[in-house]
């Protein structure tokens, strides 16, 4: 019964804030603004443009939010629009290169224990080149397949897979480097 009345809250606050209510908007936003910064932060490495994206999105959000069709999970609506959000803004400032390459290696990169913390890892990927970064975002946060990669992005789907088998084996090393250097064996 929770989750039924939970459901239609949501429900009634996004009709609401479609009709351009600025109270139910301003719920919206501070429901869903931290997780949404999270987002933008595995995108864009700077906390404050990203934040700056995120509220751009968030306008964009508010602005198609009739469009909603209440199908499928309202967070991941958002999700979905501050993800390409990022992405428009990394291509605007032209920091993404992808190189066109078809060799790709399926690697065990998923199963690490490394111990390191939440914002060493996150550390870690912002130290990866920006196309490595995007696609390995996309495929292992995100979860999109190679080929919604590939369409999002503009680049084959082979491309896809090589940026993130260079990516895993780049986030490799520099768990491994990590780790050598916490152990006094660099």
């Amino acid at each position: 019964m929770k989750v039924i009345a939970l459901h239609q809250q949501e429900h009634d606050l996004v009709q609401q804030a479609a009709a351009s209510n600025r109270h139910a908007q301003q719920q919206v936003y501070a429901k869903y603004a931290p997780k949404m910064l999270g987002v933008c932060r595995q995108y864009i490495k700077d906390v404050h443009q990203a934040e700056d994206v995120m509220i751009t999105a968030f306008m964009k959000v508010f602005a198609n939010l009739k469009s909603f069709e209440f199908k499928g999970s309202f967070e991941g609506w958002i999700r979905r629009i501050m993800v390409n959000e990022c992405i428009s803004c990394l291509r605007v400032q032209k920091k993404v290169s992808f190189l066109e390459d078809q060799f790709y290696v399926e690697d065990s990169f998923n199963n690490i224990e490394s111990g390191l913390s939440v914002d060493d890892i996150q550390s870690l990927i912002d130290s990866l080149p920006d196309g490595y970064k995007m696609v390995f975002n996309l495929y292992a946060i995100e979860g999109y397949k190679h080929q919604e990669i590939a369409t999002m992005l503009g680049i084959s789907e082979g491309t896809s897979k090589s940026q993130l088998s260079h990516a895993r084996k780049m986030l490799q090393g520099l768990v491994n480097k990590q780790k050598n250097y916490e152990n006094g064996t660099e």
